[in-house]
């Protein structure tokens, strides 16, 4: 069985209406849960030094939606890491120690 099963010959993506005051969120960090009818997406903002972090959206999805989500973003990696490399993702720490790093002084010269 395919792990991605193939689009239905004719399917798009319906229109879609981008409202001019629609509001935009940045987040860094979410946090996943779910109960055997919905998976509930919470969208956080991690700042360094910062605690708790501040929940900006929270999306709740059916199983079904989530999957197609999940599709959606694997095929669009891919297509992002096929024109601009590949996304290296942090080993051993943990993702807020790779985000929130101390960064790199450039020496003086």
């Amino acid at each position: 069985m395919s792990a991605n099963p193939p689009r239905p010959q004719g399917a798009q993506m319906p229109p879609m209406e981008l409202p001019e005051d629609l509001h935009i969120e940045y987040a860094n960090l979410v946090r996943i849960s779910h109960s055997p009818s919905e998976i509930v997406f919470d969208f956080a903002q991690l700042l360094p030094g910062a605690s708790p972090a501040k929940i900006s959206s929270r999306i709740v999805m059916s199983p079904v939606g989530a999957k197609l989500l999940l599709r959606a973003l694997a095929e669009n990696l891919s297509k992002y890491e096929t024109a601009f490399g590949e996304i290296k993702v942090p080993g051993n720490s943990s993702l807020a120690d790779y985000l929130f790093r101390p960064t790199d002084r450039p020496t003086d010269s």
